[in-house]
């Protein structure tokens, strides 16, 4: 026998109005009645029409991540770590997540079509800029949002980030104690927020050393292996070459290392190297490269879905995290020979 929703209220004595907004999760429920009404609810095997329950609750049950695959996004373990997670997280929520592919430079296009025709209750921004279209754009529209990653902009929003400049900080300070005085900084492209802060960190730690950055061993290149390998190949290729070099991402940092091997030389001892998010294992071997650690994709993603449910349910939560990364040593830095 179909459970339905007026059976369901009639056995707890509670009204249809109440039991709906209990499963939805509404906030003016109380907590015990959400407990009691979805208890009841699994023992007697109901299980919501969804498409009378988007009717009735307005909401699309759905939560959409617009994101710009290129070539070499498909194979970013993190990125597939922290949408995991948020799969995860969110359907425990009983909402799906939708990952929209947009075209490099045009994904405006894809967040009008979204929020135009309200396919998603709320967007995910990934990979923030330093100044994001995309959030003005969601900010001018009130709709609902969580930035992986922070901004320039004057209205608060919620979102999630790592202190980007404390890791690149922290990384650079390691090599400095080493006796490194030559680094180099492989970055991806500063427009993106998260290069941009990663590198004001490993700027801060030079001069707080007394060390004058050299301009020639910054190093911003595209945001794949060909153009951490081309900037390596092209540091090492210098009359002075640096003695030690910090890649601000694991997909870069991929490139780089595989042209240190190339190059013959050895990691650790005549080029150190530090690298954000580490070097696949299996890239790697025999070798482990100290890394700029962040917290795991998957527990990310679940950090990210719990922001989401407050925007979608306006709780007046905490709007954002801020996570501190740490250094994790491998074999690949040393004192300079």
């Amino acid at each position: 026998m179909k459970v339905n929703l007026k059976t369901l209220s009639d056995s707890l004595g509670l009204s249809r109005t109440t039991v709906s907004r209990a499963l939805n999760g509404y906030d003016d429920v109380n907590e015990a009645t959400r407990v009691r009404v979805k208890a009841a609810a699994a023992a007697l095997g109901y299980h919501a029409d969804p498409t009378a329950r988007r009717l009735a609750t307005g909401r699309a049950e759905a939560v959409g991540i617009v994101y710009p695959f290129g070539a070499g996004d498909l194979g970013d373990p993190r990125f597939g770590e922290v949408v995991a997670g948020m799969t995860e997280a969110l359907a425990e929520n009983g909402l799906d997540l939708i990952i929209v592919s947009a075209r490099p430079g045009a994904e405006l296009d894809s967040y009008r079509r979204l929020v135009g025709s309200k396919l998603v209750d709320a967007l995910v921004v990934a990979r923030t800029l330093v100044d994001d279209p995309r959030i003005r754009f969601l900010q001018d529209h009130k709709f609902r949002f969580v930035a992986y990653g922070r901004t320039n902009t004057s209205q608060p929003y919620r979102w999630f980030d790592f202190d980007n400049e404390a890791g690149a900080r922290a990384a650079t300070e390691r090599l400095i104690g080493l006796g490194h005085r030559r680094i180099a900084m492989v970055s991806a492209p500063l427009s993106m927020s998260f290069a941009a802060q990663r590198r004001e960190g490993f700027l801060a730690a030079l001069r707080d050393a007394g060390i004058e950055p050299d301009a020639s061993l910054l190093v911003e290149t595209s945001f794949d292996r060909t153009g951490g390998h081309e900037a390596m190949r092209a540091l090492l290729g210098r009359a002075q070459p640096p003695t030690a070099v910090l890649v601000d991402n694991n997909i870069a940092g991929t490139g780089v290392y595989r042209a240190l091997v190339e190059s013959g030389r050895k990691a650790g001892t005549e080029v150190s190297l530090i690298v954000y998010d580490g070097v696949p294992p299996d890239v790697a071997f025999p070798h482990t490269v100290t890394a700029v650690v962040q917290r795991t994709g998957q527990s990310t993603g679940h950090i990210i879905a719990e922001l989401v449910m407050d925007a979608i349910n306006d709780r007046k939560s905490s709007t954002h995290r801020l996570v501190q990364p740490t250094v994790e040593p491998g074999d690949t830095d040393g004192p300079p020979v």
